[in-house]
């Protein structure tokens, strides 16, 4: 009789429920979105009632459809996006402002203050991380500033913080477990990544009181029990999106990479258990611990890459679905010189700008749709060879290949593009849902339906493999021209 495992995948702009079964196959995936909210420029929030009314949706669904019983679900699994902030009150279970997305930049003048007040060598030893809006500590202090007797509420323990992943527990087990894993903890910007607990520190930089964190675990775990779908079961796995994605591309030993073009554009490089600090504009961050083995990446995260191809179709209206983009770009032999750089919410690494803005380049009178279609995909390209050339600065090492997942990897135009500007091979999985099946890996190994990473690496399937066929004098031409358009946008 077989196993199943459900993972629960709460992203940006919609919870999802994949149901896999023992051989790692996807088995059915239910859906619903969530809207962002944009109450200034730049803000951007969600409401977290409605992240949690979306899970509870999409697993049931997820279930009624798999024509599956509840009790041969054996385990559920959690990824999700990392570090969006939710405060809520602890008698009530009740959020006590907006889910603070990660793309927010609302506290800019927060992080600023903090680095004026000289403490980004000291953050960046014990976090890995750079002074930024882009993760949590900065928004909670926001939400305390911002509601009434927010730091009294928090001082008295009656305030609760939480990324996506605590909040679901919470809300999965009844408020009975306030709970994380390491690797969304890493991205706080309060726990000492070598120690692995949160950091006196760091929470009197931000005066946020401990009371309000949850406690921290191994990312393959049973976190507790939930009823949510008719039965006892066990929550198996707690894990951040871009780690989880690593995980499930089997990138396990020190020197594997993944890229994921989600909303934003996420490169993990596996350190091993090794961490390495970035003088190129990097994050280092935990990658996942279960055991004593604990592992370290190298990040570059890129705020703006499928939502460029969704601002095409939402702000520009030039294409009305993502996959018409593939089409368009190859309608024409090139960008024509244009240029775009989707700096919509700041520039990620390696810049670290928060407040440079979108720009594009090099338009003419015979400037189309189809070449201002081509020049936003191949931005995406282009901002993962940044952080690639800063990957290579850091270590010394370069990428035999590049794993990929995210929906915009089903662009074979853009991949073919990646792997020439690269000049390195990009290998496509037949899953793509690596996020959730991270997750998924994680959750069996909790439960023992696993037993080992090697039993993990047999059941990986290669769906396309693309390999570099433009010159190297036409790859330099158009990586200078980039360079040229980001340095003139951050000038701007």
């Amino acid at each position: 009789m077989k196993s199943y495992i459900l993972s629960i995948d709460q992203g940006t702009t919609s919870s999802r429920a994949i149901i896999f079964d023992e051989d790692l196959n996807i088995v059915t995936i239910a859906q619903q979105e969530i809207p962002n909210y944009f109450p200034h420029p730049g803000w951007v929030e969600m409401d977290a009632d409605a992240i949690w009314e979306s899970v509870k949706y999409a697993c049931r669904k997820a279930l009624e459809d798999s024509g599956l019983k509840n009790t041969d679900i054996k385990a559920i699994g959690i990824t999700n996006q990392r570090e969006t902030t939710i405060v809520w009150n602890k008698k009530t279970g009740m959020p006590v402002y907006n889910a603070l997305v990660w793309q927010s930049r609302q506290t800019n003048d927060l992080c600023e203050k903090v680095i004026r007040q000289g403490y980004s060598t000291l953050v960046q030893e014990k976090t890995g991380l750079t002074i930024d809006p882009y993760f949590s500590a900065s928004k909670i202090r926001w939400i305390l500033d911002t509601i009434d007797h927010g730091q009294l509420l928090a001082d008295n323990g009656e305030l609760l913080f939480g990324t996506v992943d605590s909040w679901l527990v919470y809300k999965l087990t009844n408020g009975e477990r306030h709970i994380t894993d390491v690797s969304n903890a890493s991205r706080t910007m309060l726990m000492d990544i070598d120690s692995l607990t949160w950091d006196e520190d760091l929470l009197s930089i931000w005066n946020i009181p401990a009371n309000m964190l949850p406690e921290i675990n191994d990312s393959s775990h049973i976190y507790g029990y939930t009823d949510l779908l008719g039965c006892k079961t066990p929550i198996a796995s707690v894990i951040g999106d871009q780690q989880a994605a690593l995980f499930g591309q089997t990138c396990y030993d020190a020197g594997q990479c993944k890229n994921t073009y989600g909303t934003g554009c996420f490169l993990l490089f596996n350190t091993g258990n090794m961490r390495i600090n970035s003088n190129s504009g990097l994050v280092s961050t935990v990658g996942w611990k279960i055991g004593d083995d604990v592992k370290y990446v190298l990040e570059g995260s890129v705020f703006v890459a499928g939502a460029a191809i969704q601002w095409l179709r939402d702000g520009l209206k030039i294409i009305k679905t993502a996959a018409e983009s593939e089409a368009l770009a190859n309608n024409v032999n090139d960008s024509a010189g244009v240029y775009v750089v989707p700096a919509f919410t700041g520039l990620g690494a390696p810049y670290w700008n928060q407040n440079v803005k979108g720009a594009i380049f090099g338009l003419t009178r015979g400037t189309t749709n189809e070449h201002l279609v081509r020049a936003t995909l191949e931005s995406l390209a282009y901002q993962t060879y940044d952080v690639i050339e800063a990957l290579i600065d850091d270590t010394g090492m370069r990428l035999k290949s590049l794993q990929v997942d995210g929906g915009a990897c089903r662009n074979n135009y853009l991949m073919q593009f990646q792997s020439d500007i690269l000049q390195t091979r990009i290998i496509r999985p037949v899953n793509f849902e690596t996020t959730a099946l991270g997750a998924c890996m994680l959750a069996g190994l909790a439960i023992g339906l696993f037993s080992s990473y090697a039993e993990l690496r047999e059941k990986y399937q290669v769906d396309k493999v693309f390999e570099p066929e433009m010159s190297i004098t036409q790859q330099g031409k158009l990586v200078g021209g980039w360079k040229k358009a980001v340095k003139a946008t951050m000038e701007f």
